[in-house]
């Protein structure tokens, strides 16, 4: 696994004696033939006492209650019901004045076509005849509450008609609409006859006519209130159904199931928020599945130099070292302490990479200086294991706004890693180049090995916290897994992007790009 410990040479300690007992078996204790410590049998883990410790915190809030006039069900009832009310109101306020108009049309076409009628049987010529036929109808016509009046030369036969309406009809002009008859507005329809005569026939308007078509309309209108209200129960309840299902979701994530899944259906905003709502169970289910691996990753490497400085510590404790073997013991145990302490930081480190106060100190840096630096310390190390270490650097400079400090601790962090795994004869390249032809695009440092490098699922999760070191322990020297995902999160902070690949040299390939200019600091992601 290729990893990133921070930025320091790790010792490489001595092999821990196995912890003993804290009394001697019976007998005395022997040297091992070799003249090393005696190797008495392990402390079993679990003869170690277990407290059960209390829950501290807050305690979980209670849903709030539900409030009848809140819920989406209840609002959209009232807005459908609001809705249906209103086009109830619209259709009322045109309904009911053209169902007016059409009823006083019909009692004028009625009235229009008995006034076409009498001036029919008033035309008889004989005055007898029609003074007969005249009686008959009007007798006929007020059965009917239709008043008649008879114009002979110009003159009615009885008050109750405007002047006008009488000069018009003894003009032989027909008259038709609403007047005022007797101080009443009425129908009103004339019709002229020979010799300036003419007959009037007059209804009063009726009374109530408003009051009459609302009560026939009243049904109808409360059938379409009614059916709003329905429609809108049913498309409330449409509406709320899929919110309410994604809730429980919810609700069963916060409380840990991480199977729970949300069936994806229309309309597209629903089905968009299930797809959100599965993709959340899963990327949880993946995130705390690789945080267990984590955790258990970095408990087997704090209990490693853990076992051998509390082996090493009974064994001076009980008097299995001697004199001679006191201070090569001092030392394993001090190393297996560094190791401990620099596992330690490496957890605070990615911890406080994402408070916003991480202390850096970004200026503006020249990355050929820099990894030229970077030769002189690491080049003597590399010899010393057989192994082939080489500078690429142009003969100008890579300018590049970055905090040194942090900078060089991914670069020898990531030579730390490439120095781990690469067997001797094999190269390890540091390179620096600039980012394009425009000095403003900044500067690119690489770190190359002829390793085993990674394979493509490798290079997917790199950055992940011991996800590569979960995969190589036992099969590759591996360090803390946790240097990779520090390395990222320190470059990301300082503006820069950090990626990986294969490289030419037949491992792997680590390129770091680092701002020209001031950039805002950003969190870790």
């Amino acid at each position: 696994m290729v990893d990133l410990p921070p930025a320091g040479d790790r010792p490489s300690p001595a092999p821990p004696p196995e912890v003993g007992p804290r009394r001697p078996p019976p007998g005395g204790l022997s040297a091992s033939p070799s003249g090393g410590l005696p190797a008495p049998p392990p402390v079993s883990a679990s003869a170690q006492p277990t407290v059960a410790l209390p829950v501290i915190g807050p305690r979980p809030v209670p849903p709030p209650r539900r409030r009848p006039g809140r819920t989406l069900t209840a609002r959209a009832v009232l807005v459908t019901c609001a809705v249906a009310l209103v086009s109830v109101l619209v259709t009322a306020l045109v309904a009911v004045p053209l169902a007016v108009r059409g009823v006083e049309r019909r009692d004028q076409d009625a009235l229009a076509a008995q006034a076409r009628l009498a001036a029919d049987v008033l035309r008889v010529r004989l005055p007898r005849q029609r003074d007969m036929a005249g009686d008959r109808l009007i007798r006929q016509l007020r059965e009917q509450d239709i008043d008649v009046y008879v114009i002979r030369a110009g003159t009615v036969d009885r008050a109750g008609l405007p002047r006008q309406l009488v000069n018009r009809v003894a003009e032989g002009r027909n008259v038709s609409g609403r007047r005022l008859v007797a101080g009443k507005r009425a129908l009103v329809e004339g019709r002229p006859l020979p010799g300036g005569d003419g007959v009037v026939l007059t209804r009063p308007a009726t009374p109530g006519l408003w009051g009459r078509v609302l009560l026939t309309l009243w049904l109808p209108l409360l059938a379409g209130l009614a059916a709003g209200l329905g429609a809108g129960m049913l498309l409330a309840r449409r509406l709320a159904r899929p919110i309410r299902t994604a809730a429980t979701a919810a609700a069963r994530l916060s409380a840990g199931d991480r199977a729970v899944r949300v069936p994806v259906e229309s309309p597209e905003e629903v089905a968009e928020l299930a797809r959100a709502l599965n993709a959340l169970a899963a990327a949880l289910a993946t995130s705390e599945g690789r945080q267990r691996e984590f955790l258990l990753s970095v408990s087997h490497e704090l209990r490693t130099p853990l076992t051998a400085i509390r082996g090493y510590a009974e064994a001076l404790a009980d008097g299995v070292v001697g004199a001679d073997d006191a201070p090569e013991t001092g030392r394993t145990m001090l190393a297996e302490a560094e190791h401990l302490d620099r596992l330690v930081r490496d957890l605070l480190a990615l911890a406080r990479l994402e408070a916003a106060d991480f202390p850096l100190e970004p200026v503006p840096v020249d990355l050929t200086r820099l990894a030229a630096d970077a030769e002189r310390t690491w080049a003597d190390r590399c010899a010393a294991v057989g192994v082939a270490f080489r500078v690429e650097i142009p003969d100008g400079a890579v300018p590049a706004y970055t905090d040194p400090g942090r900078i060089r601790q991914v670069v020898d962090g990531l030579l730390e890693n490439a120095l781990r795994v690469v067997p001797p004869g094999a190269p390890v390249v540091l390179a620096a180049r600039p980012a394009g032809p425009d000095p403003a695009a900044g500067g690119v440092l690489e770190v190359r090995d002829g390793g085993p490098g990674f394979t493509d699922d490798d290079l997917a999760v790199a950055f992940e916290r011991g996800a590569l070191h979960e995969r190589y322990r036992g099969v590759r020297k591996v360090g803390s897994g946790l240097g990779l995902a520090l390395a990222a999160g320190l470059v990301r902070r300082l503006g820069g992007e950090i990626a990986v690949g294969h490289a030419a040299e037949g491992g792997a390939a680590f390129a770091v790009w680092l701002p020209a200019d001031p950039y805002l600091i950003r969190t870790a992601r």
